[in-house]
């Protein structure tokens, strides 16, 4: 049985959106009523709002030709269906399934884990860090606290971006943050920096979800009421402070550098979307150890 990706609803004949190709109860189906990520191209010929009533009987999820033979299967009713629209939960899935690597190769092989995990000054041109890094984390607490952030806010901003554009975005600010840290180690006079985790691109959500809608209501361990531009603001400075004085409040080795330049992706993002989505009124979000992200910087 299908689920509507807004409200929850389990709906045995799902509406299929062909404009950001997520599942709708009846309630839902008309792209303005899901904040369809294709509505600023409505008039392109080229695009089909067409609310595809169960086209799970008719559609796999597949594009056409050879890809389509060699793709997973991610239509409604098919064996991953449930990954379209949950991009967030495969997020953390792959940051879990990361980490129990990185213990194995730790206790293993530990001369490769630096050059499968984390990103350094002296080995940029290992391209494959700059995304293994993203997902990679330096403990359990750090993990965690990036994790409990990507559980409560992915969904909320995946919902209004679509899947597709809320991947690229997590990824492609984890990545650019990641080489911001390394740029300003060698600009603040450590050549030998490395960095690894989610916090970046845990950032570029957080600034997101702050620019659509800065009062939007954080209930702060499920208790404390608090709008969201206040997180973002209060990291942002303490980032700032972070850089200027290599000083963390929050303890430990934090990339200061990668959190900045990823509240920057974030916030110019969502200026530019602004007009386009909608956001939603409020959210609850417990807090994890470590503070927003936790520690994101490792040197090793």
């Amino acid at each position: 049985m299908a689920k509507c990706d807004v409200c929850g609803k389990h709906i045995d004949l799902p509406y299929n959106c062909r404009g950001c190709g997520g599942t709708y109860c009846g309630d839902h189906r008309l792209p303005e009523n899901h904040s369809c990520a294709g509505l600023d191209s409505w008039n392109d010929p080229k695009s089909v709002f067409d609310s595809g009533f169960d086209d799970s009987v008719t559609q796999t999820g597949r594009s056409g030709g050879v890809l389509g033979r060699v793709t997973p299967d991610t239509g409604a009713g098919g064996p991953l269906s449930y990954f379209r629209g949950n991009l967030s939960y495969v997020f953390l899935a792959v940051i879990v399934l990361t980490y129990v690597a990185q213990l194995l190769v730790a206790n293993l092989a530990p001369e490769l884990f630096r050059p499968l995990f984390v990103l350094t000054s002296a080995h940029p041109e290992y391209v494959w860090t700059w995304v293994t890094s993203v997902f990679s984390h330096g403990s359990p607490g750090h993990l965690f606290g990036n994790a409990i952030v990507l559980f409560f806010f992915g969904p909320v901003l995946e919902r209004k971006l679509g899947s597709k554009r809320f991947g690229a975005l997590f990824i492609g600010a984890g990545m650019i943050a990641g080489l911001s840290q390394i740029a300003a180690g060698y600009l603040l006079g450590d050549p030998v920096s490395g960095v690894l985790g989610a916090s970046g691109g845990i950032m570029a959500v957080l600034a997101v979800l702050s620019v659509l809608n800065p009062d939007l209501k954080v209930y702060l361990y499920f208790i404390l009421p608090i709008p969201i531009w206040v997180l973002t603001i209060g990291y942002a400075a303490l980032s700032v402070f972070g850089v200027l004085a290599d000083f963390s409040v929050l303890g430990g080795n934090v990339a200061h550098a990668a959190h900045l330049m990823g509240l920057f992706i974030g916030a110019a993002y969502g200026f530019y979307i602004e007009d386009k989505v909608s956001a939603p009124g409020e959210l609850r979000f417990g807090g994890g150890r470590g503070g927003m992200g936790g520690p994101g910087r490792g040197r090793f």
